[in-house]
């Protein structure tokens, strides 16, 4: 993977830890669009040029089924109820009961995460994230969607090629080395504005698991995901990256990694890195992607990068939403 290079345009993350006092660590003021976070590295020659992944015209939805995780490993949020009912013979019509907007594949918003030490992003203050308020929404994504080059490493993949899977039962941290050395393996060079997701296999393990056993992991609460870690942080930043995907629960691993750097500065979360990525850099989350298929055809045609749109629900103020997202090869 090439080195990031100052684009002359944002500073890089040591200059962003040198900002004064609240502005340490955060790109707060540095956007054009001041809600819109780091999908800002997106501009519109960034999308003309990612027509180029687009060879085959094979497309893929990277959605799992609203219901897809009953359970899952979340502790509150149960699977949506579909009702379907008729006014007359010649009329169908329906709707959801108990959606939760994260409880499938989803994109987290930037009011998801509040920073414990200085707040939403932005300094937007706690009583404007509250229900129909636009500040921080995750309608901002959704009238402009996201829409750009996608770039799949894949983790699961370079790991059985080294004779050593990923310990999903375990709840594997997966540090930075990994996702370098499996990008490196794949010949990938990010570029600003790219949308990285990295394919775990964990969804397609948890998924295949027994009811039993997906509410004895549930009850674990241990998930495999990124360890934490300053340096990963630093990474994402300075590759430009708009928006972190991952085929798993919650991106990072489950527990944090005992020597989280954020335990000091993130104690509600313990020491998770999404108050830094959220509420500090603006940096949308995507959790439970259906990236194992994609990941598939990917290996089997030798180009790891696709087009990629992201278009949340419409819902002014909400905190996440379904990803809707779909990939064009």
């Amino acid at each position: 993977m090439t080195n990031p290079t100052g684009d002359g345009t944002y500073p890089r993350f040591a200059e962003l830890l040198e900002r004064e006092g609240r502005l340490a660590g955060t790109s707060w003021g540095l956007f054009p669009e001041p809600d819109r976070g780091t999908p800002s590295f997106i501009v519109q020659d960034t999308i003309l040029e990612a027509r180029s992944c687009i060879r085959t015209g094979t497309v893929f939805g990277l959605d799992y089924p609203a219901d897809a995780f009953d359970p899952g490993m979340s502790l509150k949020r149960s699977a949506p109820r579909h009702t379907i009912y008729s006014s007359h013979p010649a009329h169908r019509d329906d709707y959801l009961d108990g959606y939760y907007l994260q409880g499938s594949t989803q994109i987290d918003g930037l009011r998801h995460r509040r920073a414990d030490d200085v707040g939403f992003y932005n300094g937007t203050p706690d009583d404007r994230i509250r229900e129909g308020t636009p500040d921080l929404g995750i309608q901002e994504w959704a009238d402009k969607p996201i829409a750009g080059r996608g770039v799949l490493i894949d983790l699961e993949g370079y790991r059985a090629g080294q004779g050593s899977p990923i310990d999903h039962a375990g709840g594997e941290p997966l540090g930075l080395d990994l996702i370098q050395a499996a990008a490196e393996a794949q010949s990938v060079s990010l570029r600003p504005g790219d949308i990285v997701m990295l394919h775990t296999g964990w969804c397609e393990w948890f998924l295949d698991l027994t009811l039993e056993d997906k509410q004895r992991t549930r009850d674990s609460r241990r998930a495999t995901g990124v360890g934490q870690s300053q340096e990963f942080v630093a990474w994402a930043w300075d590759h430009r990256v708009a928006l972190l995907a991952a085929d798993n629960f919650a991106l990072e691993c489950l527990p944090p990694v005992p020597a989280s750097p954020f335990l000091s500065s993130a104690p509600h979360d313990h020491g998770m890195m999404h108050q830094q990525l959220l509420a500090k850099l603006g940096m949308p989350l995507g959790e439970l992607w259906r990236l194992g298929p994609l990941s598939r055809y990917m290996k089997s045609a030798g180009n790891w990068d696709a087009f990629i749109s992201i278009k949340p629900l419409n819902i002014t103020g909400g905190t996440g939403s379904p990803a809707n997202a779909t990939a064009f090869m």
